[in-house]
């Protein structure tokens, strides 16, 4: 088990203190946590729930339906043999060190495990109080217009398989908090296989406490990721489990990192507090799935080096890495000395320094060969088969590469592109006339008597019917559902996401989140049987195109 906050030992210890050591922000230094309890909430409001998320909880839908349901999810009461805590981290934020920062609106309640798949998921709700972590006036809300934006993108993530933390309900709560101006709050029932960031390993590393890092590592090995055995191989022989623990952070991260770059995520805020050690997409403020591909978007407003672009994605997560591999290359430096008890007491001597620093060195540089090569091979992969191959080739990177350029040269939009260009029949084809009609069916409606556009849509088509004629199937309908079962029509877009909070929040249409719910659970279907579902997947309003938002919550 970790250290509690010392100041908050145990439950007993929570339940008598009072709110100068749960509810004012404080440094919380030789503990990992703090116990307390989430705030009740007046007049609760469960206004959507994800039933993907009760599937994956090993739970009935109808358990939404119970009062007991209702009040844990709202913070009105939590289980008694499991004492509700916030966990204390840190982090590197626009590549400064911003210091202790923790769950300043977050409180987990416990873990549950379905019986059935054996999976284990970490109840946290945000938006439930303030906790010693709590910034920004210390007020541990969230609001309702970030609320939703979370509630839903957690679930669309999770149904375009990108491994993500996922949202059981959305309560609506007579709280208010200042943003840019006074907002609702809300609670979001949040839940993951685990809420540990490199951020818990940043903050004891920059204290020097070596103890906490060591102890918050040995708890990831073994709780986290059920032991050693579980974990790959170490990059060198005579790796230690730390190494195979770095490594297998390494490993998860790449192929998430992939999967956000296939399909134009931006999480745009990729500080290493936001960053999961189980590779899951984490903590969404002014995230976006890209309209009209522009490979140095980012949605936040307030990233004006671009950062966190979606070109900049991949290098910014290895940077963060990069920090986890510096926090803890002690312990994997150290090798078969890590559990000398001489060593765990005072570390290295002066004698192992220089052997030590060179085996830290060489295990990162192996981690970032490492990264590259899976980032690489999972994104090609993912980007075959979007553009509907079967087989892989040699040449599908550069194919890949020119048709993003054709993307960004004729402004085309990401999502649409794939679900349109499946839907010609190129095998039909054999005359430049024909071509060309194929190019109006995947171009925009803005430009089917664009002369300029039509010439180069036509002649990728040719370069790509060439390429198909490779297959061993030459069958236009077969290549289409191929497709459509890898591109999403249904993409939970900013212009959405901006237009469901106007219309909950303010004309009070709560049940459209339900309708939402149904669609992006469902983002490969073609129909979901919704009265706005074409507009809701038609082409962006060109007002709207790439919108940026604040991190606030």
């Amino acid at each position: 088990m970790l250290p509690p906050d010392p100041l908050v030992p145990t439950p007993a210890a929570a339940k008598s203190a009072g709110d100068s050591l749960l509810r004012h922000a404080r440094p919380v230094t030789n503990g990992a946590f703090t116990y307390i309890s989430p705030v009740p909430s007046d007049n609760p409001k469960l206004l959507c729930t994800s039933p993907a998320a009760f599937l994956s909880l090993g739970l009935s839908i109808s358990e939404r339906e119970t009062p007991r349901f209702r009040d844990l999810v709202s913070g009105n009461y939590f289980w008694e043999d499991c004492y509700p805590w916030s966990t204390c981290y840190g982090g590197w934020q626009f590549g400064s060190w911003a210091g202790q920062l923790g769950d300043g609106r977050a409180i987990s309640l416990g873990e549950i495990t379905n019986t059935g798949t054996n999976e284990r998921f970490e109840l946290q709700l945000k938006g439930a109080g303030k906790t010693p972590y709590s910034r920004f006036a210390g007020d541990g809300n969230a609001v309702l217009r970030s609320s939703i934006r979370e509630f839903l993108v957690s679930e669309a993530l999770h149904a375009l398989n990108i491994p993500t933390t996922r949202a059981l309900s959305l309560v609506k709560i007579d709280r208010y908090a200042l943003r840019e101006t006074v907002e609702q709050c809300a609670i979001v029932c949040r839940m993951a296989q685990s809420w540990l960031r490199i951020g818990h390993f940043d903050l004891p590393r920059l204290r020097g406490d070596r103890d906490l890092l060591r102890r918050i590592a040995d708890y990831a090995i073994k709780d986290v990721f059920d032991g050693v055995d579980k974990l790959p191989e170490p990059f060198e022989a005579g790796g230690n489990r730390y190494e195979r623990f770095y490594r297998e952070v390494i490993q998860r991260s790449a192929r998430t990192t992939s999967k956000w770059q296939a399909y134009g995520f931006i999480n745009g805020v990729l500080n290493t507090d936001n960053i999961s050690i189980f590779g899951l997409s984490l903590d969404f403020g002014p995230f976006a799935f890209m309209d009209t591909f522009d490979p140095d978007y980012t949605p936040n407003h307030d990233d004006h080096m671009l950062r966190y672009s979606y070109r900049n994605q991949p290098s910014v997560m290895w940077w963060n890495l990069n920090r986890f591999g510096i926090d803890i290359c002690e312990l994997f430096a150290s090798e078969n000395k890590v559990d000398d008890p001489e060593f765990i007491s005072k570390g290295i001597n002066d004698n192992d320094e220089n052997t030590m620093n060179k085996k830290a060195e060489r295990v990162i540089m192996a981690g970032i060969t490492e990264f590259k090569k899976i980032f690489m091979e999972d994104y090609k992969e993912l980007m075959r088969k979007r553009l509907g191959f079967v087989d892989s080739k040699d040449t599908d990177f550069d194919f890949t590469s020119e048709t993003l350029n054709l993307m960004e040269v004729l402004k085309l939009d990401f999502h649409h592109f794939f679900r349109r260009l499946s839907s010609v029949p190129l095998f039909t084809y054999s005359s430049p006339l024909e071509f060309e009609e194929g190019a109006k069916i995947v171009l925009p409606a803005r430009d089917s008597s664009n002369s300029k556009a039509i010439k180069k849509m036509s002649h990728f088509l040719q370069k790509y019917q060439e390429r198909l004629r490779q297959e061993e199937t030459t069958d236009d309908i077969e290549r289409k559902k191929r497709m459509n079962e890898v591109n999403p029509k249904f993409v939970l877009r900013p212009w959405l996401v901006q237009e469901i909070v106007r219309r909950v929040e303010k004309d009070g249409e709560e049940g459209l989140l339900d309708r939402i719910m149904k669609m992006l659970l469902s983002p490969f279907d073609d129909h979901w049987g919704d009265e706005e579902e074409e507009r809701f997947c038609g082409d962006v309003p060109q007002t709207e195109q790439q919108l940026q938002c604040s991190c606030s919550s």
